[in-house]
């Protein structure tokens, strides 16, 4: 008995894998992890100035009058970071607003979420800001002449940098 005509992955061809798969095709097409971030700084800083604790007989509240302000950001935070997901065309624009209403954040929602709802919304801000689409994966094979890439091509075909 030989196993080898058996494949490679067994379980390959299952719903899970293929699910898995597709998710992360969808997401490699995408500012995802931007996306995330800003969407989880939207929970600090809806959150706690509408936080009630209570030890006992003892009850702490955090409610303030920057309520509303807080909900306002923190949903808009959440409409970005649903775009981010599924508009990645309009990722400059939503990074900048949220590193925008993160630092806003800040005097109007407690310290931006006691800092937590600030550092995600600059994060995934500046990760949308960063993130672009990829044209195509760029093999050393595919290169003409050994080029170092695509601005090597460039200069070779009398672009920027030829004399």
């Amino acid at each position: 008995m030989t196993s080898a005509g058996a494949p490679a992955h067994p379980h390959s061809d299952s719903g899970l894998a293929r699910a898995r798969q597709d998710f992360r095709a969808w997401r490699r097409t995408r500012p995802f992890w931007a996306g995330l971030l800003v969407l989880l700084a939207a929970a600090p800083i809806i959150y706690f100035p509408y936080f009630n604790l209570s030890l006992g007989a003892l009850s702490v509240a955090m409610s303030t009058t920057a309520g509303a302000g807080s909900l306002v950001i923190g949903l808009t935070l959440i409409v970005l970071g649903g775009l981010l997901w599924f508009q990645p065309i309009i990722r400059f624009f939503a990074g900048c607003v949220a590193v925008f209403l993160g630092v806003l954040s800040l005097p109007i929602s407690n310290f931006g979420g006691f800092f937590v709802g600030t550092l995600l919304a600059a994060a995934g801000g500046l990760l949308a800001l960063a993130w672009g689409p990829v044209d195509g994966a760029v093999h050393p094979e595919d290169t003409p002449d050994g080029a170092e890439g695509p601005s090597a091509a460039v200069s070779r075909e009398g672009g920027q940098g030829s004399e």
